[in-house]
């Protein structure tokens, strides 16, 4: 029988006892941190307690907090915009087909993913309200609020359009267990698993627990599989995912709430102050009580004492440097109002409150408060790289978990259609899906500084080959390379005769090529 887990829980109950550490952050008799003995606890153990009211509060700061609601919308604007589309590039290699027929291949999905999401009538949404930039939109808030976004895939005959496939974004307040069952191994706040603890269906009530309608559609659950037997998808959930065993997410706010409510409060309690100090100016203070002067007033005296008071101004008014002084009763004097600010330097205080919000949310103080008057070159290009690598890293994450999915099923439909031919020979989609449905997401562009300095500076990371035009392109203004090829040839085609397209222009410039060799021929 081993005595060594013994030795060394009575060696750590030892050290605990005298206040010995190795670690000084392990000392739990330090003035400091001996009061701070928080619990470990199963990731899913500590959000099922903390998530109802997590969530409750982030969604009052989305709500009524004017820098949350700006911050929130800022991320999403980054990161998804008003059109996130992919830019399907299959892997030739892995599919055994040629870089010809990959490409032709990726335009045709590119082509059938466009059509789906871009419907006028708006049949990729279920409830046909929204367009693929509003629902994606939509899942990216509820995840940076609720810390889940979830969308169900439904395949839906003759709705409006060819396709079948469409969606509903899912309020995560509807996934729970059945019967509000508590947690188990195998059922985890209405993500059911399996035996390696991976998600195999989702349980939706029908509606709302909290709904003012439908009451009894609320104590009725959905079961819907993560997947067909063929692996077609049917539910989405992205989450960002700290710890192994950990099933849903949690607010992004929740890091930063207590200073968002406190910087709230200080907020209001200063514009308060203001007002009241433009509003009251002066005030006259009196010895005499409230009940004094109201008995004062039913005996007539008061009236009596003033009437007096004034005839004595009438006939004998004081004047200091030819202007006029008030006389005032015994006892009583004008005195000015001194509101007590909150803070004496109350810009300083807030942009330090939301500097510590900016990086809890991983964004600059700018970018949250909208404040540029600081802000010169060096430092925004400074800002922009660090906060552009964590927009490109969600965005990436996001496309991944949640659209790629999505877009799975999407071309399954589109191949049924007809609208994306396979080669035969080839391998099927669910063969091998991660080579049919590689491609790179374009989001809002990084947008420009000095629009001349970072010109140049793309023109050179892609002539040294440390970069290509198409993936500046993507980065600077969000534009697909393809795209502009295609529409800068129909501008050249256009051009009047002798007149040369300013993209050759350049391209002469920088060739050193003159000459009408560059010009499109006159007509004769």
């Amino acid at each position: 029988m081993s005595v060594t887990p013994v030795f060394r829980s009575n060696r750590r109950a030892l050290a605990a006892l005298v206040g010995h550490e190795a670690y000084d952050a392990a000392d739990v008799m330090s003035q400091e941190l001996g009061a701070w003995m928080p619990h470990r606890e199963h990731p899913d153990s500590e959000l099922s307690a903390a998530r109802d009211p997590v969530t409750a509060r982030a969604r009052d700061l989305a709500r009524n907090n004017g820098f949350a609601a700006g911050g929130i919308q800022r991320e999403t604007d980054a990161v998804i915009g008003a059109q996130f589309r992919p830019s399907a590039r299959p892997d030739w290699r892995v599919l055994g087909i040629s870089r010809e027929e990959a490409s032709e291949i990726g335009e045709q999905m590119d082509a059938a993913f466009r059509t789906w999401a871009d419907d006028p009538l708006h049949g990729a949404d279920v409830t046909r309200t929204q367009g693929w930039g509003g629902l994606v939109g939509m899942a990216y808030r509820t995840g940076m609020i609720d810390g889940d976004a979830l969308s169900v895939i439904h395949w839906r005959e003759g709705g409006p359009g060819p396709f079948r496939t469409c969606l509903r974004i899912v309020d995560p307040d509807l996934l729970s267990n059945p019967q509000n069952a508590p947690d188990t191994p195998l059922m985890r706040q209405g993500v059911e698993l399996d035996a390696w603890g991976a998600p195999v269906a989702y349980h939706f009530r029908r509606q709302h627990e909290l709904a003012m309608f439908g009451w009894g559609q609320s104590q009725v659950w959905d079961r819907w599989e993560r997947e067909l037997p063929w692996y077609r998808p049917q539910v989405a959930h992205f989450f960002e995912r700290h710890r192994d065993g950990q099933t849903r997410g949690i607010s992004r706010l929740a890091p930063v709430m207590d200073a968002m409510k406190m910087q709230d409060k200080h907020a209001r309690v200063e514009l308060q102050a203001a007002v009241l100090s433009a509003i009251l100016g002066l005030f006259i203070s009196s010895p005499l009580s409230p009940e004094a002067v109201q008995e004062l007033i039913s005996d007539g005296q008061f009236t009596e004492l003033d009437d007096a008071r004034q005839s004595l101004m009438k006939e004998r008014g004081l004047t200091f440097g030819g202007v006029r002084l008030p006389v005032l009763a015994p006892g009583d004097s004008i005195e000015s109002v001194n509101v007590t600010r909150p803070a004496g330097q109350y810009a300083m205080f807030e942009t330090a409150v939301l500097r510590r919000i900016a990086t809890g949310l991983g964004m600059s103080y700018e970018q949250l408060a909208m404040d540029w008057s600081q802000v010169n070159y060096s430092s925004a290009r400074a800002a922009l790289v660090e906060i552009w690598r964590g927009f490109m890293s969600r965005r990436q994450e996001f496309a991944s978990r949640f659209c790629q999915p999505i877009r799975l099923a999407v071309m399954e439909d589109a191949i049924d259609l007809g609208l994306v031919r396979l080669p035969s020979g080839a391998p099927t989609l669910y063969e091998t899906p991660g080579a049919w449905m590689r491609a790179k997401w374009i989001g809002p562009g990084r947008g420009f500084v000095d629009p001349v300095k970072e010109a140049q500076a793309s023109a050179i990371r892609v002539a040294l080959g440390l970069s290509t035009m198409e993936d500046e392109a993507a980065e600077l203004s969000g534009a697909d390379y393809s795209d502009n090829l295609g529409q800068i040839a129909r501008e050249i085609e256009q051009m009047p005769a002798g007149v040369m397209h300013p993209a050759q222009e350049k391209f002469a410039t920088i060739m050193g090529v003159t000459g009408p060799d560059m010009r499109p021929a006159a007509d004769e």
